[in-house]
């Protein structure tokens, strides 16, 4: 097949636009909660997602590009869009977005809801007498205490209005005759639970009321010289990118602190009001937060939809929720065992959620009290609220081994906990980095030196992963342990590289970015793109959260243009377009939507029937493969090579959860007619429980070997 050339490839029409592709993403959730095959509470919490989602894309994305737009900044994007395009295109599809999601939750599973045996109260007054009584008390008792009503007048100015706060605003007049409107809000405070259960009568269904509901039936109480003229809730969203200066910053962590409280102070980028908001209301409202229409969503049912997951911890409604699943143990690692001794009998993928992380926090847990330990180093990105990591590492540190931690303290909205974690690793006595001027350190990698009779051990872990016990439960990753000699080398080289300014004059197995990993991934793809012109066995599979790499993209391109076959698994936004003639013909793109997050990151490359497989904590992303510390590790032993192969296969026969890019930009669900039906996430954890069954009767679980799926 005739190539084209690289610059014809860069053409803006052969690529889509980052924002419009994340939209379609939020969408695919969307369908898992459309989807009446799915469980009703699954539905509530895939819907809840939708509206997380949405709430970070306007903080982050929304917000950078509006101030493209104030700046003046005119450069177009890879898909040939203005940041003043890109704003109007955004606007257009999330009130698309926004207006299917209170479809959804209007139409199809609030109706639902009633009919399985949840009534949520959508109005206050719709209350009989008793529930009016229980309420009223309830306020008196458990709100009225918490509440600050404000008032605007001329010696007291229009308020702080705190980003993603729910609010009630409401106009009054004083009790005597000619006073003029004005205007009162109280925030609905995030400390009390916003779902309030009614009292349950017998042989009648559980009936619920939203907090809002309760604080304006009773408003009145708050403003008691003032008619209440009208009541509405409204919410806001700000800009919470955060800019830092850390060229000027003598202290990165206090200069992160001054900036997460400006996150409060941020541009007004998005507000909305309940549907039928009093025009005066909403008129003031846009007034003071300087908001132009565009801007402003009409919501037909409640506001912040993430209240969804408070309706599901609701008790009573298990048979409406999917099982639960419990990971299930790593069988080369069993409970009790000696895990560095585990390591020296071969290398340990691990793959989580269907395989336990607890191994993972053993492995921290074993160094911090091995009297032959005699370092450990880590870095650690997102970690959760009580984190049996960070205790290892500071038990680690009390117990006189030399600990050093990188903590990143930009990674985004979880700066102040790690700001916490960090304090208290530095006070228990470890030496902590907190990451890279003018980088985020992404990498997940864990070294741990051990003395033993042969002379120094260095063993490792590396993820694709966050060090998080809580969202390894939740994310799909891959974790390898190993002590091979030269994977060690390059995990000291990494942190003398992150400690001080030591760059090594080679790598013997890891690639890292920003200076080394984006070549390694364009030197793989052109050396399948040379083997596939030379008539020998070529091919790329690539599961990632995102594709935008424009340079990736382009690469992508031409090696499918020399007829290289390339499968991507590409969970969120993907820039790349796919059934142009001559140009991405052999590229097939494909998202899975499920239970789990797909977060891993598996590259496999045919390499002439010598197959290379790695994994990385990187994603296809300019930020990922330049402005991030991102380290891409190889699978070496042959067996973990087919393991994930495996992996790769099953989700590429997927005919569940899977969607399909079409050449036009949409993505369509697979379609299983007449098809076996294939749902990878629930392969795996059969998979996992038949493994972890095989070692516990045979004592042994390296003869396992999983079914593999038909090659695509």
């Amino acid at each position: 097949m005739a190539e084209k050339s690289n610059v014809v490839m860069k053409d803006a029409k052969y690529f889509e636009n980052r924002e419009l592709s994340w939209i379609l993403f939020d969408h695919r959730i969307l369908g898992e909660a459309r989807d009446r095959s799915n469980p009703l509470f699954e539905r509530l919490k895939f819907l809840s997602i939708t509206a997380s989602n949405l709430d970070e894309f306007f903080m982050v994305r929304v917000a950078s590009i509006k101030d493209m737009v104030n700046a003046g900044y005119t450069k177009k994007d890879i898909a040939g869009m203005t940041p003043k395009t890109q704003l109007a295109a955004i606007g257009r599809a999330t009130h698309e977005l926004v207006d299917l999601q209170y479809s959804t939750w209007g139409r199809s599973l609030n109706p639902q809801l009633l009919k399985d045996g949840l009534h949520i109260i959508a109005h206050h007054e719709d209350l009989d007498k008793e529930e009016e009584a229980f309420v009223d008390h309830y306020f008196q008792e458990n709100v009225y205490p918490v509440l600050t009503p404000m008032a605007v007048d001329s010696s007291r100015p229009f308020p702080l209005i705190r980003n993603k706060t729910l609010n009630i605003g409401a106009m009054v007049r004083k009790k005597k005759k000619g006073s003029e409107l004005e205007f009162v809000t109280v925030q609905v405070p995030s400390v009390l639970n916003r779902v309030v259960e009614l009292p349950i009568k017998e042989g009648e269904i559980k009936r619920v009321i939203l907090l809002e509901e309760i604080i304006e039936r009773n408003i009145s109480k708050l403003f008691l010289n003032y008619t209440i003229v009208c009541a509405h809730p409204f919410r806001i969203m700000r800009n919470a990118d955060l800019t830092i200066e850390e060229d000027e910053a003598e202290d990165l962590l206090k200069e992160i602190e001054k900036q997460i409280k400006k996150r409060q102070w941020g541009e007004c980028i998005r507000l909305e009001v309940e549907q039928g908001m009093d025009k005066d209301l909403l008129a003031f409202l846009k007034k003071e937060l300087f908001i132009a229409d565009a801007y402003v969503y009409e919501i037909d049912g409640p506001l912040d939809l993430t209240v969804l997951m408070k309706l599901y911890g609701l008790d009573g409604f298990d048979d409406l929720k999917a099982p639960k699943y419990e990971p299930k143990p790593v069988p080369e690692l069993p409970a009790g065992c000696n895990i560095f001794e585990q390591i020296r009998k071969g290398d340990v993928l691990m793959q989580h959620p269907y395989q336990s992380f607890e191994p993972v926090v053993d492995f921290i847990r074993q160094a911090a009290v091995d009297p032959k330990v005699l370092a450990i180093k880590q870095t650690l990105y997102r970690v959760s609220g009580n984190s049996p990591i960070i205790a290892a590492l500071a038990q680690a540190a009390e117990n006189g081994k030399q600990v050093t931690v990188l903590v990143e303290l930009k990674a985004r909205f979880d700066e102040e906990n790690n700001i916490v974690w960090a304090r208290k690793l530095e006070k228990a006595g470890c030496h902590v980095i907190y990451g890279l001027l003018g980088l985020k350190t992404h990498s997940k990698i864990t070294l741990v030196v051990r003395r033993e009779e042969n002379g120094i051990q260095r063993y490792v872990h590396l993820g694709t992963g966050n060090y998080n016990d809580a969202t390894a439960k939740l994310y799909t990753d891959v974790g390898l342990l190993t002590c091979s000699e030269t994977v060690g080398e390059d995990a000291t080289a990494v942190f003398n590289m992150l400690s001080g300014y030591s760059e090594p004059l080679f790598w013997n197995k890891l690639s890292l970015a920003p200076l080394w990993l984006k070549d390694r991934f364009l030197f793989l793809i052109e050396r399948e793109k040379k083997y596939a012109l030379e008539g020998r066995k070529a091919r790329i599979i690539a599961k990632m959260n995102s594709l935008c790499d424009p340079d990736v993209i382009v690469a992508l391109y031409e090696a499918s243009a020399a007829g290289v076959k390339i499968d991507l698994i590409v969970r969120g936004i993907c820039c790349l377009r796919v059934g142009i003639p001559g140009v991405s013909e052999n590229i097939t793109v494909r998202s899975i939507v499920g239970n789990f997050l797909e977060h891993a990151r598996i590259f496999y490359f045919e390499n002439d029937e010598h197959p290379e497989v790695y994994c990385s904590s990187a994603d296809w992303m300019p930020r990922n493969l330049e402005r991030r510390v991102e380290i891409l590790f190889p699978i070496d032993q042959p067996q973990l090579k087919e393991e994930l192969r495996h992996v790769l296969d099953v989700q590429l026969a997927d005919t569940v959860k899977a969607c399909i890019l079409k050449p036009d930009g949409t993505y369509e669900k697979v379609d299983g007619r007449g098809k076996k039906a294939v749902l990878a996430q629930e392969v795996f954890c059969k998979e996992a429980a038949k493994k972890a069954k095989v070692a516990k009767t045979a004592g042994e679980s390296r003869t396992f070997k999983p079914k593999m799926a038909p090659t695509n």
